[in-house]
């Protein structure tokens, strides 16, 4: 017979596993690519961007070649997890090898302003970003880009028992 604290610990241990599973889920949802960084700043300067506003290397931004301008994205160095959110306003070119360039600021805070170059991943900001790449992409091609719908968890209305159907059923 398994004694009632051994119950407690396993359910316990099945429990974290099934919550950490769900957070880990949770943040793998928001993920969109992976690759490598790097960063643009004096050179471009006072430029105008592709979205027609004025390159500032002390902004949060960033260049991509396929989100559409607007989007906010977290920018994560793998090296040491630090991350950053930019705002798409400039265009790579399509023959570029890298995935994003950010401004000087954001490389700042991702501590990658030494190396020039970073692994990084790039992910949604929340779940209404990503929905809205969702739609954005519908009828589009994406290649390189994981974007796909989320899951929500379904609600199922409570259903009333009925007392009279009871009344005749033989148990």
């Amino acid at each position: 017979m398994v004694d009632s604290a051994v119950k407690i610990r396993l359910g316990l241990f099945f429990l974290l596993g099934f919550w950490a599973s769900v957070a880990e889920a949770q943040v793998d949802s928001l993920f969109i690519q992976k690759g490598t960084a790097s960063y643009y700043g004096r050179k471009f300067h006072g430029k105008r961007t592709f979205s027609g506003e004025v390159f500032s290397m002390d902004s949060l931004t960033a260049a991509h070649k396929r989100l559409p301008m607007g989007t906010l994205v977290r920018v994560i160095n793998q090296k040491n997890d630090l991350a950053v959110v930019v705002r798409i306003n400039d265009r790579l070119p399509s023959y570029s090898k890298r995935q994003i360039d950010i401004s000087r600021a954001a490389a700042t805070r991702i501590d990658m302003i030494q190396d020039g170059l970073a692994k990084v991943w790039i992910e949604a900001v929340d779940l209404d970003q990503l929905e809205k790449l969702v739609e954005y992409y519908a009828d589009k091609e994406h290649p390189g880009l994981r974007i796909r719908p989320y899951y929500e968890m379904i609600i199922i209305p409570e259903r009333k028992l009925d007392m009279r159907l009871l009344a005749f059923r033989k148990f």
